[in-house]
């Protein structure tokens, strides 16, 4: 079974974030890259979404996955569907707000 993998906006906005921010550090090339790989294994997430560390205590289908040791991807699983909710860069802590969601704390 193939499971449909969305962003989020707020994971949209995250991906926007880390591109301009490596793109002053490393230049467009290596930012463009680098959140291409970030979407692509995201999207890998279509054949087995249930990885990484589970947080049904927190929200039924949390979950958060490390990227090369620099990102932090909190996603949430459904019957048939992945969404990606947020993508925590370089330590950003993940916290969760008043409404289960994952946020930037």
């Amino acid at each position: 079974m193939k499971y449909t993998v969305a962003f989020d906006p707020r994971a949209e906005a995250d991906l926007q974030q880390i591109y301009l921010y490596l793109a002053d550090l490393a230049g467009h090339r290596i930012a463009s890259a680098y959140v291409n790989q970030i979407i692509d294994y995201c999207q890998e997430f279509e054949t087995f979404p249930e990885r990484g560390r589970r947080l049904d205590h927190m929200r039924p289908g949390l979950r958060t996955v490390g990227f090369k040791r620099k990102a932090t991807i909190a996603f949430l699983v459904r019957a048939d569907s992945v969404t990606i909710l947020r993508i925590f860069n370089h330590g950003r802590n993940a916290v969760l707000d008043d409404d289960g969601e994952p946020s930037a704390g």
